[in-house]
């Protein structure tokens, strides 16, 4: 009697001790419990702690409420300026509602990943390439407003939603490295411009100033050429003034002036004089042909003694009346016209 009575408290004990084990769940800190009991939905959400619920009855489902930290894949899209970029976001969230997110979705981490996706592509679309690159705060506040809203149903709290990378095609590249270069360089022809400008302004003071005393000129012209020889250069440069040869080219152009004339008197050529040509006369019309006739043998002449040249006087008379200097005569004058040193007209 006392065995089976024994026997029936150790079976007690165990039954217990396998409800017990059964009945008693714990919940953490980070975690609410969601009971459903036979399929329903309790009102009360069992706390962090030492619950109990009843074995084959009661079901509970534990829920996180740590903020998740949730990569969003990588999309590709097309900006409103029809620039093809790659753009991957990261998305913060949390449970707030635990029994909306167990019975208002399946998986709550799913709909929200499709979720962000979905509109990544949307902000993308809307979006020029210049407000991806520069202005992310405001894409992330309006991504952050676009999965909040759906994910509020789910008990879900979008807490921040960040644009981690934009991927550029390399032609994009290259083109935005262009501009970046030339608009660089743009702003020091600038730079450089206003300094030469600020530049001219103190050497036109300072040219001002030394136009009062001439004396100033030659000493920066001393002090220039200390500058110089102090390098230790075996090539010494040393500046002309040009004031100095704007002054000798002034008092040449006067001694030019009179030298022109005198030139323009020497090299006058000779002019000779020359009789006048007749007008050419128009061709002559061909005579006909006419036929050949015997070739006759011509009589032949006494050959007469030519008579005796006389002396040509040193002036002979021409048709006009005119005396007409010989080669002779001409000798014989070329030295009393060398010293006149005038031209003698040939008729």
């Amino acid at each position: 009697m006392v065995q089976e009575l024994v026997i029936a408290i150790v079976a007690g004990a165990s039954v217990g001790g396998l409800y017990l084990s059964a009945a008693a769940k714990v919940v953490k800190q980070y975690e609410r419990g969601v009971v459903l009991r036979l399929g329903r939905l309790r009102d009360d959400v069992r706390g962090p702690g030492f619950t109990m619920v009843i074995p084959g009855v009661d079901r509970l489902h534990k829920v996180n409420m740590q903020i998740v930290t949730m990569p969003v894949p990588a999309q590709d899209g097309i900006t409103r300026d029809n620039v093809t970029v790659r753009v991957d976001a990261v998305i913060y969230f949390k449970v707030v509602d635990a029994a909306s997110a167990v019975v208002q979705v399946e998986d709550y981490r799913f709909a929200v990943s499709q979720m962000a996706q979905t509109s990544l592509r949307s902000i993308i679309g809307k979006s020029d390439l210049d407000d991806l690159l520069s202005n992310r705060e405001k894409l992330n506040q309006g991504l952050e407003l676009m999965i909040d809203s759906p994910a509020v149903g789910w008990g879900v709290q979008i807490d921040r939603v960040e644009i981690k990378d934009v991927s550029l095609p390399e032609t994009m590249k290259r083109s935005m490295a262009r501009q970046a270069e030339a608009d660089r360089e743009r702003r020091a022809r600038v730079i450089n411009a206003d300094a030469e400008f600020q530049a001219s302004k103190k050497l036109a003071e300072a040219a001002k100033q030394m136009s009062a005393q001439p004396a100033a000129l030659q000493l920066r012209l001393l002090q220039t050429v200390v500058a110089v020889a102090a390098e230790k250069n075996s090539t010494l440069v040393l500046p002309f003034p040009v004031e100095l040869l704007r002054f000798l080219e002034r008092a040449q152009q006067p001694v030019q002036q009179q030298q022109q004339p005198v030139q323009q008197t020497e090299l006058q050529p000779q002019q000779a004089v020359r009789p006048p040509q007749r007008p050419a006369q128009a061709p002559r019309p061909a005579a006909p042909a006419q036929p050949e006739r015997p070739a006759q043998p011509r009589p032949e002449r006494p050959v007469e003694a030519e008579p005796q040249s006389q002396p040509r006087s040193r002036t002979q008379k021409s048709q006009s009346g005119r005396p007409v200097p010989t080669p002779a005569a001409l000798a014989a004058a070329a030295p009393a016209r060398a010293s006149r040193s005038k031209p003698l007209a040939r008729h």
